[in-house]
């Protein structure tokens, strides 16, 4: 196993420090019960290690999202067996503990980070645009992913959130740190292409490397964020019968509003954890926001891909949503608030989803709607 820790020196201290850790798993696509197990274990050995007071792990924490037929049945209700685990660690471990998943919503499908206090209070965030498959498995939200918790008011990124200008503009100055997941593949490996997808490929992942910096400097606040790590094979979307043989590159890392990393753990470390110790100032934006839709320039096969995959995406969802394919329409329909408060989670009865599922929760969400 490999850890790091670090505290960094230099300027006063203007703010509270407190140790944040995250988890980069190796998960295996469509095994959500495996999954969770793994997510657990290396939660508790973070803990044990290191004490820190929030533990993130990746979104997508119950299966990779990646194009193939078992990500249909992996989205769970938001109030199920992920968000329990979230929930009993947070109590038990005496931190709060974050982490994603595909969750039903409603008559809809997102893709949610709940982030759990020691209380039992919940805070979710839907992220506000899948991108390129993932459009096949669930939908758009449109909170604003800011959590007021006992730490302070953080702000809750994921996946290509982190990389899109509107993310910082809605967090700029707002928040006291970042604290979020990523699924960040890479392109794939077919050898007549390597000359110009192996180029790209290491482009991909160097915008992986750098982008929590790239936010931390134009948000005003230190971040953490968990990744997903190692090989990954699955299918091409529209074209049938070609696999995609590629990597979820790793890079979970901490760094400090100035961008300075902390600690990190690329993909050659592998399953892992990390955790440093950050401080919890008033946000000082110290770069323009880009004006453009990403905070970093994509390769313009990127481009192509994700505007195409997008609609392909979407349209592959509504399809089999109307038709019934997904198996989380045999269900009844449950929902919950965007924030839980810990007397009314209490009241909900833990670790027995099919009684969950049972009982339909109303759904309030956030008021504060997503810059489009």
């Amino acid at each position: 196993m490999s850890t790091a820790n670090a505290t960094p020196g230099g300027d006063p201290r203007t703010g509270p420090r407190i140790t944040v850790a995250a988890i980069q798993p190796r998960l295996e696509i469509g095994e959500v019960d495996r999954n969770l197990a793994r997510i657990e274990d290396l939660i508790r050995q973070a803990h044990r290690e290191h004490s820190p007071e929030l533990i993130v792990a990746p979104e997508a924490m119950t299966s990779p999202t990646v194009y193939h037929p078992s990500l249909r049945a992996v989205a769970r209700p938001v109030d199920g067996a992920p968000y329990q685990l979230l929930v009993r660690l947070a109590r038990e471990l005496d931190c709060l503990v974050g982490g994603g998943f595909i969750a039903r919503r409603g008559e809809d499908t997102r893709g949610t980070y709940v982030l759990a206090e020691p209380d039992g209070t919940t805070h979710l965030h839907d992220k506000d645009q899948p991108s390129m498959w993932e459009n096949h498995y669930y939908t758009a939200g449109r909170d604003d992913g800011l959590f007021t918790t006992a730490l302070d008011t953080l702000g809750c990124p994921m996946g290509f959130e982190w990389d899109r200008s509107r993310t910082a503009r809605r967090l700029r100055g707002r928040v006291a740190l970042l604290a979020g997941g990523s699924n960040w593949w890479s392109y794939p490996n077919w050898p007549p292409l390597d000359p110009w997808f192996g180029r790209d490929h290491h482009y991909n992942v160097a915008i992986a490397r750098e982008m929590p910096a790239r936010l931390a400097r134009a948000v005003g606040a230190p971040a953490v964020i968990a990744s997903h790590v190692g090989p990954v094979r699955c299918l091409t979307p529209l074209i049938p019968g070609v696999p995609w043989p590629t990597i979820f590159v790793g890079e979970s890392q901490v760094v400090e509003s100035d961008g300075t990393i902390l600690a990190k753990l690329g993909y050659d470390d592998g399953e892992a954890y990390v955790a440093a110790s950050v401080e919890l100032g008033p946000a000082t934006p110290l770069d323009p926001i880009p004006s453009g839709f990403w905070m970093a320039p994509h390769p313009a096969s990127m481009g192509l891909v994700w505007h195409l995959q997008n609609r392909f995406g979407r349209l592959s969802y509504a399809a089999n949503k109307r038709r019934g394919r997904f198996p989380w329409q045999t269900r009844p329909a449950t929902d919950l608030p965007n924030y839980v408060r810990g007397d009314v989670a209490a009241s909900v009865e833990p670790d027995n989803e099919a009684h969950l599922d049972a009982i339909p929760i109303p759904h309030r969400p956030s008021t504060k709607a997503v810059d489009q």
